[in-house]
């Protein structure tokens, strides 16, 4: 056998460093914590790195004599693990002993003093739901004499709103039972006074009180009211007028009802996300979108620190749990530049793949076809683009899978006009249910099939190319090996028969993209093969082939 050329030489040794430099730099940007429609957990800790901890957090509004929130912080930092949640439960139990006549309010206010004597409020000894103290006669007696001197228009507005006879959900204050419409107005203008809304808020409450009081109907400020009225039967003072705070509009209160409603149990964890963020429209805005996942993702984000929970509702994506190397030392680049990271990332799969796939052309597939080197740039570069696509969507998992439907969504239930024997099913539709890991356990071996079929492939066309026989029998041979070549048609056939048979039998859950998935990896293959390997070599040898001089007879 003749020694190989000074440049086959070359070409051995660049090709599997070229396959080295290929896999190292998609690698890297695999690392990279930056996904499109996803964050990843290696990014909330950095974005949480050095920034208040939610047990910090809490300590500032015990130091603020803010019991109520801060007990609600509390039961949040103890839900999460921090570290801090012994010292903020200590501090708080002494300021409680201290200040025990606070305890019920969640706070100590001016504005309460002298309508409640809240020195001398020996009777609750735990928090209480502000509207417990708002309903009872004497207190909205108080609460009137008070607020009438008000200079504020918009607490004049509000306080004539009691008068209008035109309402929906609630009984007219003018009536047996109305009791509780002016309880929550009276509450809603004492807030108003107390300058405990955000001042987007006290626009829009303003333009709907003078609204209802011109048509002399509630109107759209009716159901602000029934929403205040769910969060002052669960809130004290001081707890809602802390939310109330850092609410922008009428929608989000509305948003914060429906969450307490349903998920009760979780209220104080979203209570505590909302103070700490300094935002309660994002807060309610992410868990609407995403329910109990988004929960979760919240939670991850609150155990990080401040940072991460501003991260995360910046972004309003899901916390991407996915397998990742997590590059941490890229995670500060990210946070400042998401949208170049991101580019760079992409870049590095394309750029990987193009090298991967020039190397392995070098390494193992040797046999030159004559063609201009921009040519097989331009096909190489055209294949990295395609495989770099396919390792886009395979390493981004919220890209194409849709959103399951959310458990927190608000839904509008209409009442029925006639009655029927089978009661309505009320329950939430189920979530579509994600790749559970047999189905990508079984995508990921046919995936590994078609590459190792793939390489077998590339093998037998360098033996054939290496030998040395005439360019005729070498075409010979390669013609011979077609159904080698077609090879990653059969196992793709046979994958999905596999998989629809296990499927039938229960071995894996019922999933037609594992199955399909074997059929689409065997034609990817095969087109591989045939059309960048097989073509281009039979094409040069039969032109080597019509330059060798003919016997003559």
């Amino acid at each position: 056998m003749s020694e190989p050329s000074p440049r086959a030489r070359h070409w051995n040794l660049t090709g599997p460093l070229l396959v080295a430099v290929g896999a190292i730099i998609a690698l890297a940007a695999w690392s990279l914590p930056v996904n499109l429609k996803s964050i990843s957990p290696a990014l909330l800790r950095e974005a949480g790195a050095g920034t208040p901890s939610l047990g910090q957090f809490g300590l500032q509004l015990v130091q603020s004599e803010k019991i109520g929130p801060a007990a609600l912080t509390l039961a949040a930092a103890q839900a999460v693990n921090d570290p801090l949640a012994p010292q903020l439960e200590k501090s708080l139990g002494e300021l409680s002993a201290h200040a025990p006549e606070m305890v019920a309010w969640g706070g100590w206010d001016p504005f309460l003093d002298p309508l409640f004597n809240l020195r001398e409020n020996r009777g609750h000894t735990a928090s209480t739901p502000v509207l417990t103290f708002f309903i009872t006669e004497q207190a909205r007696t108080k609460l009137r004499d008070y607020l009438a001197t008000s200079r504020s228009l918009g607490v004049q507005a509000l306080l004539r709103t009691r008068e209008i006879t035109s309402t929906g959900r609630f009984v007219p204050v003018s009536e047996p039972g109305g009791q509780t419409l002016e309880a929550v107005v009276l509450l809603t203008a004492l807030l108003y006074q107390g300058e405990h809304l955000a001042p987007p808020l006290q626009r829009d409450l303003r333009n709907l009180a003078d609204s209802a009081v011109t048509q002399k109907d509630l109107g759209e400020l009716e159901p602000f009211l029934v929403d205040l009225l769910s969060l002052g039967k669960r809130l004290d003072w001081a707890q809602l007028g802390e939310l109330l705070r850092r609410t922008e509009d009428t929608k989000t209160v509305g948003e914060y009802a429906h969450l307490a409603r349903v998920a009760p149990d979780q209220l104080p964890m979203i209570y505590a996300a909302s103070l700490f963020s300094g935002s309660a429209d994002q807060v309610a805005t992410y868990l609407i979108k995403y329910g109990k996942p988004g929960l979760e993702d919240l939670r991850t984000a609150l155990a990080d620190g401040q940072g991460a929970v501003n991260q995360l509702l910046r972004w309003q994506v899901p916390v991407n749990r996915g397998p990742s190397a997590g590059f941490v030392a890229a995670a500060s680049l990210v946070i400042l530049h998401p949208r170049v990271m991101i580019a760079l990332k992409y870049l590095g799969y394309l750029v990987g793949a193009f090298f991967l796939l020039r190397g392995m052309d070098r390494w193992i597939v040797t046999p030159s076809t004559g063609a201009p080197a921009s040519l097989i740039h331009m096909k190489s570069g055209i294949l990295a683009l395609l495989f770099s696509a396919l390792f886009i969507v395979v390493t981004e998992p919220f890209l194409l899978k849709a959103a399951p439907v959310s458990e927190y969504r608000v839904r509008l239930v209409l009442p029925v006009l006639v009655s029927t024997s089978t009661p309505p099913d009320h329950s939430a539709p189920k979530p579509t249910p994600n790749m559970d890991a047999s189905t990508l356990i079984s995508i990921g071996f046919f995936a590994v099939l078609q590459i190792v079929m793939y390489f077998i492939c590339l093998l037998k066309i360098r033996e054939i190319s290496r030998s040395d026989l005439t360019p005729l029998v070498k075409l010979r041979l390669m013609e011979n090996e077609e159904n080698l070549f077609d090879g990653g048609l059969y196992v793709g056939i046979g994958g999905t028969a596999t998989a629809l048979v296990l499927q039938v039998l229960g071995v894996i859950e019922p999933n037609l993209l594992a199955a399909y998935s074997s059929n689409l990896f065997g034609i990817t293959c095969v087109a591989l093969v045939k059309i960048r390997h097989v073509r281009p070599y039979k094409r040069q040898l039969i032109l080597d082939s019509q330059s060798l001089p003919v016997a003559k007879p």
